[in-house]
């Protein structure tokens, strides 16, 4: 996300908080305007087509309802945040119900709001993305629907929870339990919801740049003993880069995207630990050449009546899998990287998954 290119609005009447939220925001790139009351903040959302807006619930000419009512009504992919004053988080979850993101309690340190901030403008951008979808036929058609039928109340669920932690006994070890329950699945619902949209996502091209996939590769692998920490006691990493690899031109986070479903799915493979190895080496025929990456674990293995499966959309083995991760690798490798991908597996003696990517550009971006 580029902060330089992401316009905030924040609306609200007390102009020196006003002044203090804008120079921290102006610090960290972002653009922003200010209103001090409902009428300027709808006015400046017709003119100035914010991504974000900081809205405060209370203001001096218009109930802060109307005001999101009318910012909708405009421009329905502009992500809210709501600001609201102590006790003010029964109504922050009804305004979430109406279509706001998220909520700050005031007082708020500015890491908090930051944090938002971003997680908000991520949600527009998701939104933003949405709205290109029309021209895909079936599944495609209905992703969007589902994504937005979904979002809005898991927004509502993820704020009245905050609440409910911030409230609770911590000490009530039941409610805590259930509190993680409760989390657990928001995250998993949303995590299925983005995994659609990115199935569907249409390719932007110009985001693709000069790619150093041994650079990406570490960059995932750092990553895992955050999202498994158990599981990164057990498995040994083994990185046999090959130097001085030539870049690739392509969309980074795309590639990151592909490279990362296939680590998740190496390490959820290996629950009993082991070894995962990534190897990566250039390949000069046909010139300009290719950069092949060798994903090996050493862990269940894929039946081989599975096998001719695993691309397809929604076919999964996991009790919890959504069955879209290697239909993503394929469609970001294959289909907009003009690449290769490549599974062999044996049940119970693990998969071997080769990527090749063209050191070229694809043939739509050159």
């Amino acid at each position: 996300m580029d902060a330089s290119e992401k316009k905030i609005l924040i609306v609200d009447d007390n102009l020196e908080f006003v002044k203090t939220v804008a120079r921290s925001l102006e610090k960290e790139g972002f653009q922003v305007s200010v209103a001090l009351d409902g009428t300027t903040a709808i006015q400046k959302v017709s003119s100035e087509s914010p991504d974000l807006v900081l809205l405060d619930l209370k203001l001096p000419d218009i109930p802060g309802m109307e005001v999101l009512k009318g910012i909708k009504a405009i421009r329905e992919e502009t992500a809210i945040v709501i600001i609201t004053g102590y006790g003010g988080e029964q109504v922050a979850v009804e305004f979430m119900k109406a279509g706001a993101v998220d909520f700050l309690s005031k007082p708020f340190n500015f890491e908090d709001l930051l944090n938002a901030v971003k997680n908000a403008l991520k949600i527009h951008d998701a939104e933003v993305d949405d709205s290109r979808y029309e021209r895909y036929p079936y599944l495609e058609k209905f992703f969007p629907f589902l994504a937005h039928e979904i979002r809005n109340p898991l927004h509502a669920i993820g704020g009245a929870l905050a609440i409910i932690q911030r409230r609770s006994d911590q000490k009530d070890e039941l409610l805590d339990q259930s509190i993680r329950v409760i989390q657990e699945e928001v995250y998993h619902l949303n995590e299925f919801v983005q995994e659609c949209l990115d199935f569907v996502r249409p390719p932007t091209k110009s985001r693709f740049v000069e790619v150093d996939v041994n650079e990406v590769l570490s960059f995932i692998l750092s990553m895992m003993p955050h999202m498994f920490e158990e599981l990164s006691r057990k498995i040994r990493i083994i990185m046999e880069t090959a130097p001085q690899l030539p870049k690739i031109l392509a969309n980074y986070e795309e590639i990151k995207q592909a490279f990362v479903n296939i680590v998740k799915n190496g390490f959820e493979a290996m629950s009993e630990g082991g070894e995962f190895v990534i190897k990566t080496s250039f390949k000069p025929d046909p010139d300009p050449g290719w950069i092949e990456i060798v994903f090996v674990d050493h862990g269940l293995g894929i039946k081989e009546g599975n096998l001719q499966f695993l691309f397809q959309p929604f076919f999964t083995t996991k009790p919890r899998g959504t069955g879209l991760g290697l239909a993503i690798c394929k469609r970001i490798i294959v289909e907009r990287h003009d690449g290769k991908i490549n599974v062999e597996s044996e049940e119970d003696r693990g998969t071997t998954i080769v990527v090749e990517l063209p050191v070229g550009p694809p043939k739509d971006v050159a």
